[in-house]
């Protein structure tokens, strides 16, 4: 099980390093792109955890040959997407030290005047600036970036590995 997992899931964090990379350089230096990011981040996040299901697919096919319990499809799957949002970590902290150094000043920035041309109230404004703030704040420490940088893919991750040992398993 080691194997299949270790592969498959540093494959995965493989591809959403590489696709995250490829949306860093885009963004960087035009932060107007932001808009799609998260539309782009997530669609990246989701085919990378595809190799969850390719991976649990395998181990039942050629370690178990065929017959795989839900429990143990939900072991594998979830041990390959932990091990791709430990990637998507790494390759976010060196994305964020070296080529985007200021993302979170571009961030706040690009979300402060979208908010303001959307309409939205001088104090709406300000309340929101203040949150960002703290936001930034949390962001200076590698811990808190870390933790909240292995959240983003983390959900996903879970609903796909639900779905493929529902799909894959059976008793």
């Amino acid at each position: 099980m080691k194997k299949t997992v270790l592969n498959y899931g540093l494959l995965s964090g493989g591809v959403s390093a590489l696709l995250m990379l490829f949306m860093a350089l885009y963004i960087r230096d035009d932060p107007s792109r932001f808009k799609n990011g998260e539309l782009f981040g997530y669609t990246g996040i989701i085919l990378s955890m595809v190799l969850v299901y390719l991976g649990v697919r395998a181990y039942r096919d050629q370690v178990v040959v065929g017959t795989i319990s839900f429990g143990k499809a939900f072991q594998v799957g979830l041990l390959i997407a932990l091990i791709s949002c430990a990637c998507y970590v790494v390759a976010w902290m060196l994305i964020s030290k070296t080529l985007m150094p200021n993302f979170m000043e571009q961030f706040v920035t690009y979300s402060l005047n979208e908010l303001k041309a959307s309409g939205a109230s001088p104090e709406e404004i300000s309340r929101k600036a203040a949150e960002m703030e703290q936001y930034k704040t949390l962001y200076k420490n590698p811990l808190m970036t870390a933790a909240v940088t292995f959240l983003e893919p983390l959900p996903v991750g879970l609903l796909v590995t639900l779905l493929t040992a529902g799909i894959l398993g059976r008793r």
